[in-house]
């Protein structure tokens, strides 16, 4: 069995070129802290400079979001923008295509540095695009193998504190054993350290043993809210047939394929504090439907068919193109992805 604890993403709000300087700083001192070599610090530092510099340029409302995803020992670099979008995302991509008169190599530059790109490019809706830089990457294999996070489930997520925030009163989790998958996200009362507490004192009872009876899980995080603020919750279990789900409170989710569109209710209440209903609701899992579970922080009625184009790309540019267009920005925001491979 595979435990992944999430991460948190920092967001860059990219207006100018003056953010260049902050972005860069921010991943030098991620790599910094965690002892990396020069020549992968260098390589993240400059995706993150080109990038930023891409946004400050082109975009309209970018922002980019960074996390050390420490299970993968890489950095993800994540942007997101509302517009004007490319329209020929390979030909922008090579060395020397340029619409504002420099050198055009900076999106062929993050590709050569970056162990993993993946690029969506829509004329008037706008970019979102996802880098992960590794530790000892920067070659062919690396480019093959960082990517599979599990055997049988692909999954992205974005996790931001509200604006103001060093921390994220949202938690999130993903675990994996043979064809199965089990997530859980938490969102702590209100923000700041002791929402983040509170989350993540569900995740840590869940990681236990997320494969358990959803009932007995839940349970179990509610007793072990009881001396905290209160958190509400979403658990989800799937395999490539069903989905099976428990929950208290205003976490969300929704089955989503190109032909079907699903939400998930959960009952009323907030675990540590009062909720009535543990047991694990039962539904067919769509033909290669994406599950996408998020906190209050999103708006609750997005239209499915604005993300129908990335449901077969990688699951972080559909996170980020949620959170870009649907957040309220009034409260923290993750938004967690996953699909069975076999939807791709």
């Amino acid at each position: 069995m595979e435990v992944i604890r999430g991460w948190t993403h920092r967001a860059f709000e990219v207006q100018d070129m003056s953010c260049v300087g902050e972005a860069r700083r921010h991943v030098a001192a991620l790599c910094a802290e965690r002892g990396w070599p020069e020549r992968d610090a260098g390589r993240a530092t400059l995706v993150a400079t080109e990038l930023t510099t891409n946004l400050a340029k082109h975009a309209r409302q970018g922002q980019l979001l960074v996390a050390a995803r420490e299970p993968f020992d890489d950095i993800e670099l994540l942007c997101v923008d509302r517009g004007p979008g490319m329209d020929d995302v390979p030909r922008s991509m090579r060395d020397g295509v340029s619409t504002t008169a420099t050198s055009g190599t900076g999106l062929g530059a993050i590709v050569r540095q970056s162990d993993f790109v993946d690029i969506h490019s829509e004329p008037g809706v706008g970019t979102v695009c996802v880098s992960r830089v590794a530790r000892g990457g920067g070659s062919s294999a690396a480019r093959t193998v960082r990517t599979e996070p599990a055997p049988a489930f692909d999954f992205g997520a974005v996790c931001v504190p509200v604006r103001g925030e060093s921390v994220c009163g949202d938690g999130w989790l993903v675990a994996f054993e043979g064809g199965q998958a089990a997530a859980l996200l938490a969102d702590g009362l209100g923000h700041g350290p002791d929402a983040a507490r509170a989350a993540q004192a569900a995740v840590d009872v869940f990681a236990e043993n997320p494969f358990r009876d959803g009932a007995a899980s839940l349970q179990a995080m509610h007793a072990a809210l009881r001396t905290l603020r209160g958190a509400a919750v979403l658990a989800l279990w799937a395999d490539t047939a069903e989905v099976r789900y428990s929950g208290a409170g205003n976490v969300m989710a929704r089955l989503v394929s190109g032909t079907a569109d699903r939400a998930l209710a959960t009952a009323h209440g907030t675990l540590g504090l009062q909720a009535r209903r543990f047991d694990a609701t039962c539904v067919p899992r769509p033909p290669h439907a994406t599950a996408v579970v998020y906190s209050d922080g999103v708006q609750s009625r997005w239209p499915a068919d604005a993300i129908a184009p990335l449901l077969a790309r990688d699951p972080a540019l559909l996170a980020a193109r949620i959170y870009g267009d649907y957040a309220r920005g009034r409260d923290d925001v993750c938004v967690l992805a996953l699909r069975p491979k076999e939807a791709a």
